[in-house]
């Protein structure tokens, strides 16, 4: 069956999930992290795509990521997994894969839907119980959205920018969004995109994606659109 195209619009976020081969652990101790993030800062400024948010949980990574232009974020994604492969192949000793053979990548409407994804990447550590509450993960870009916390990686949306005009009343508005659990119904439209690399968002945006991109992209979610929600 072949494989379908990717949807890659420059200046559009992405949500970004890379998993190991099988499930399989790809961080093992401290330094991978470190590594890791080394490797995506080096191939983000060389490759000119913006990473906004992002976790790396034990076998598995999230990344809200906006490309510069159509290719940034396949080449980004490939410097990042050779890079990291032979680093981790070296250190432990050992050969083979250690990544699914593809990522996933699935457009986010910005408007809607940024601060929405923002929220589910930045909770997985919470949803996997391995903290109680997102500022208590190291490997996330939490602490550096709500609470400034010094990251290099992390470049700003203009969605998060919009928060509030003062950064201190702008962290601790990002960081009141986490307060409320995240609507099932969204959480679902988010991971059913990611899985099927389909756009997160209304069918008037995937209509108005199917225009940029002249051609069909199929639906994370089908059906009368949803009734409007409040964020939590």
């Amino acid at each position: 069956m072949p494989r379908k195209p990717r949807m890659y619009l420059p200046g559009a976020p992405f949500h970004i999930i890379q998993r190991g081969n099988n499930r399989d652990a790809t961080f093992f101790a401290e330094q991978d992290y470190q590594y890791y993030l080394e490797c995506l800062y080096d191939a983000t400024r060389r490759y000119h795509a913006d990473v906004h948010v992002y976790v790396l949980m034990t076998n598995h990574v999230h990344l809200l990521m906006t490309p510069a232009h159509k290719e940034s974020i396949s080449l980004v994604m490939q410097s990042v997994g050779r890079r990291y492969v032979q680093y981790i192949n070296k250190e432990y000793r050992r050969t083979g894969t250690l990544w699914e053979s593809r990522h996933k990548a699935s457009l986010v409407d910005a408007e809607n839907y940024l601060l929405l994804c923002s929220r589910y990447i930045e909770m997985n550590p919470v949803s996997a119980n391995m903290v109680d509450h997102p500022s208590r993960y190291k490997w996330s870009s939490h602490r550096c959205n709500a609470q400034g916390n010094a990251d290099r990686l992390i470049r700003p949306h203009e969605i998060y920018l919009r928060l509030e005009r003062c950064e201190s009343s702008r962290r601790k508005a990002y960081a009141e969004l986490f307060d409320n659990l995240l609507d099932p119904v969204d959480v679902r439209l988010i991971r059913h995109a990611a899985r099927s690399s389909m756009p997160a968002g209304d069918n008037r945006f995937k209509i108005q994606i199917e225009e940029a991109l002249k051609r069909k992209v199929g639906y994370a979610h089908r059906g009368r659109p949803r009734k409007t929600r409040s964020m939590g």
